[in-house]
């Protein structure tokens, strides 16, 4: 799975360590491999991001925002995209399920209205996996 966004310095980021949580804890690291990237990536994860990913003592600090490239986008079977505008991002170029959150930017917005976005991103990630592990037969 990829989450995709702009500047891959938020939404995305946030989205993508939460599923890396939820792939340990529920031990399908062998099934699910996970993919972030931007189309415009900025030079760091805003600030008040890896505040409040710290806050769940998840770490961000170390992360660099990156360009997704179309060949990532291919190769994974479902591409979520942040509610930001990744039209430059074609989904005629993705061979699986697109979906979009439709999420609020965290960027320049106060600590509590980030809170507020990482929580629904937090939820929205567990039923994600919730959703395709129940899809998905075990592996036996």
């Amino acid at each position: 799975m990829a989450f995709v966004c702009v500047q891959n310095a938020g939404r995305s980021q946030m989205a993508a360590a939460f599923a890396e949580r939820e792939r340990d804890r529920r031990d399908v690291g062998d099934r699910i491999e996970i993919v972030t990237g931007g189309t415009r990536p900025a030079d760091h994860v805003h600030n008040v991001v890896v505040e409040a990913m710290g806050e769940l003592d998840i770490d961000l600090s170390d992360r660099t925002p990156r360009e997704v490239t179309p060949d990532e986008l291919q190769a994974v079977d479902l591409v979520v995209t942040m509610g930001c505008s990744a039209s430059d991002v074609c989904p005629a170029t993705w061979n699986g399920e697109n979906r979009d959150w439709g999420l609020d930017d965290p960027h320049g917005r106060p600590i509590e209205e980030v809170r507020a976005i990482r929580d629904e991103i937090e939820g929205r990630v567990v039923a994600l996996f919730d959703e395709l592990l129940s899809e998905t037969p075990s592996a036996e």
